[in-house]
């Protein structure tokens, strides 16, 4: 007992002693990521790190306290100069979306709440709620329906399969695990869908074995005739299909599924709609997209992320599902330690973790919820379609120069493109192409990402950035072409 009153006498806690400080710090914080954000554009999009500050982050755990002035100022040179890129104007790798200023501060607001949003009755958990049913109203989904904010597109995706997965009738896979099917489970989705779905289908117990990778036309969208005629195969063979899965914007290319011919083949053979949205689904927004993605309606889920064309701070994805039962019977799961009580904090909704895996959940939807309200639908739509625009004017620059190809026609928000040059293989240009990508993020002129199209290696851009201004792309075919004549012109190819 001792050994603890000499504890107990030098109580201690992890505010600061100098509140003054901490504050005038703060102050100086805000101010500093308020000038990164608004000069951003005068920077680079990408450093590479030098090695004598890659030594840095191999220091030892510290033991006693630092200074948190020392503390900062390493922040500013050893960390802020090299990060990723993606609040760039010309950032288009992956899919990825900038962050705002208000999103900032609503990301501060959120860390200094610091609420768990599962259980309990306060504010954040009716901003949670609220965020969902606006989820719902952005893609005009069924208000009886159920949603639940996770981290992004890959556990949008596995925490909807897993509802697909228990919900056949006459199986209680959550009881008896996937053994109490016999035969093979099967899920569908086509060559262009994104490799989260895969990862989803071997967590939960399908296995690779049973995704069955459709082929997809010349438009990169899934073979319809193929998916129907694969079904009745397995279905011959005595396996178990149970889900396919559209595309509303691929990523290799934006590619929007036929998600009304799949929506009927679910029909035909009750299986599970899943529509893989993670940035497309909200093109739904645009006028020019709302009939081809219309069917999103319709599905049993759909999985998106707000990150990404919604433009808010990492991070904040988002799964929806139409029928409430079959959502809540694949998590609800009520120990004595969370149950709902009449009155005081164990009051209020309905706890979150009912309708997913996470019983630890910060407070993302704040940021939603502000900045919905800081700027209103009507101009996301707008952007939206801004990026749209851009990328067509893209398009346009690369069909109208010589030394460029466009490798797929423009369909979205995603330009697939690379630098040609007469007498040069496919090979040679696979590894031209490479370098130019990588010297355009080197010398920090613009950083797009890759892929590969029928072996041709692609300077992919993907556009969900709402910084970027037309200017930004002729600066990219510009930088594009000169680093390809450099290149192709000095022998190193």
């Amino acid at each position: 007992m001792k050994y603890y009153n000499e504890i107990l006498e030098n109580d201690r806690t992890l505010d600061p002693e100098d509140w003054s400080k901490m504050r005038e710090l703060g102050h100086r914080m805000i101010d500093d990521m308020m000038d990164y954000l608004q000069n951003i554009r005068e920077q680079p999009v990408w450093r590479n790190i030098p090695e004598n500050v890659k030594s840095f982050y191999n220091k030892d755990i510290p033991l006693e306290p630092q200074n948190i002035e020392d503390v900062y100022r390493e922040f500013k040179e050893f960390i802020l100069p090299y990060n990723k890129g993606n609040v760039h104007p010309r950032f288009w790798s992956w899919v990825e979306g900038n962050g705002t200023p208000f999103g900032v501060l609503a990301d501060m607001l959120a860390s200094a709440m610091n609420p768990n949003v599962t259980i309990g009755d306060h504010a954040a958990m009716y901003i949670d709620k609220q965020v969902i049913e606006w989820c719902k109203q952005m893609l005009n989904y069924p208000k009886a329906a159920t949603g639940i904010l996770v981290s992004g597109g890959s556990i949008a995706n596995i925490t909807a399969l897993i509802v697909a997965r228990n919900n056949l009738k006459d199986k209680n896979i959550r009881k008896d695990g996937i053994r109490a099917v016999t035969s093979q489970m099967v899920l569908y989705c086509s060559t262009e869908t994104h490799s989260c779905i895969q990862k989803a289908a071997e967590v939960i117990g399908i296995g690779t074995n049973g995704v069955r990778k459709i082929s997809v036309d010349d438009n990169y969208r899934i073979n319809i005739a193929e998916l129907k005629e694969t079904i009745e195969t397995d279905i011959a063979k005595g396996f178990r299909p149970f889900c396919v899965v559209g595309n509303a914007g691929t990523v290799n290319t934006g590619a929007i599924d036929d998600l009304e011919a799949i929506k009927e083949i679910c029909n035909q053979y009750n299986l599970w709609f899943h529509v893989d949205g993670a940035f497309g689904a909200l093109a739904k927004l645009a006028p020019e997209y709302a009939y081809s993605l219309k069917a999103i309606e319709q599905a049993d889920s759909v999985a998106f992320d707000m990150h990404k064309w919604m433009y808010m701070p990492y991070e904040v994805g988002c799964t929806l599902i139409k029928d409430p039962e079959a959502h809540r019977s694949a998590y609800a799961l009520i120990p004595n330690y969370l149950l709902h009580h009449e009155r005081g904090l164990a009051a209020g909704p309905e706890t979150n973790n009912n309708y997913g895996m996470e019983l630890s959940r910060g407070f993302k939807a704040l940021k939603v919820w502000m900045s919905l309200k800081e700027h209103g639908l009507k101009k996301y739509v707008a952007l939206i379609r801004q990026n749209i625009a851009q990328s067509f004017y893209l398009g346009e620059l690369i069909k109208e120069n010589k030394e460029l190809e466009l490798l797929t026609p423009v369909t979205m928000n995603i330009v697939c493109y690379r630098f040609v040059k007469p007498g040069l293989t496919d090979e040679k240009l696979n590894i031209l192409n490479k370098e130019i990508l990588m010297t355009l993020q080197e010398r920090g002129i613009a950083s797009p990402s890759y892929t590969i199209l029928n072996g041709k290696y692609s300077i992919r851009v993907a556009n969900t950035n709402h910084r970027s201004r037309k200017k930004d792309f002729e600066i990219l075919v510009e930088g594009t072409v000169k680093i390809g004549r450099e290149l192709s012109e000095s022998n190193q190819i």
